[in-house]
């Protein structure tokens, strides 16, 4: 396996941390117990991006499981595992689209954001609830309202809050098409 860069090394731990942040002062509560309306994953799909998939499994990884320890004096497993697939999920696709050159147009975020719903459904409505099931054997009836939930209000704040990130980001990157010589 090669090894991380310093530059990836640096994006885990710097990212880990916004994360943290994110999560404690940026979240809004629903009124459903541990169900909050979040940035972290907008944020978490712009570092995934840009960095690729190992930086964003470990960002959603290290940065759940710390925001969880320091909240609640344990990390739910299922839940932080869940966060570094969709790190994972997202920096994956990453490959496809071209932020780090300076585009991201409609239909890339069409693309972007077809890719994020599926990945938030898939393990918050369905793989998050039925590991909380097997490990903690919570009620079904309660986590899976709690995943649906979770699902569509991360899908909701990635598709907007992500999305503006996203293509903000990419402007700031020069196009290698954007210099001719006169």
């Amino acid at each position: 396996m090669k090894s991380l860069s310093v530059k990836k090394v640096v994006a885990i731990g710097i990212g880990a941390a916004i994360f943290v942040i994110l999560d404690r002062f940026a979240s809004i509560p629903t009124g459903f117990p541990n169900t909050n309306l979040a940035t972290t994953y907008a944020f978490l799909a712009l570092f995934a991006l840009i960095y690729g998939p190992v930086v964003g499994f470990s960002v959603g990884f290290i940065g759940h499981a710390l925001n969880d320890f320091m909240m609640f004096g344990n990390p739910w497993w299922s839940w932080v595992l869940c966060s570094a697939l969709f790190g994972l999920v997202i920096g994956f696709f990453g490959k496809y689209f071209k932020v780090n050159q300076g585009i991201f147009g409609w239909k890339d975020a069409v693309w972007f954001n077809l890719i994020q719903i599926v990945t938030n459904y898939v393990l918050w409505a369905f793989v998050a609830p039925t590991l909380d099931i097997l490990i903690y054997s919570e009620p079904a009836s309660k986590v899976y309202v709690q995943g649906l939930l979770s699902g569509t209000l991360d899908s909701i704040s990635v598709g907007i809050l992500g999305t503006i990130l996203i293509k903000a980001y990419a402007a700031t990157r020069v196009r290698k098409d954007s210099l001719r010589k006169e």
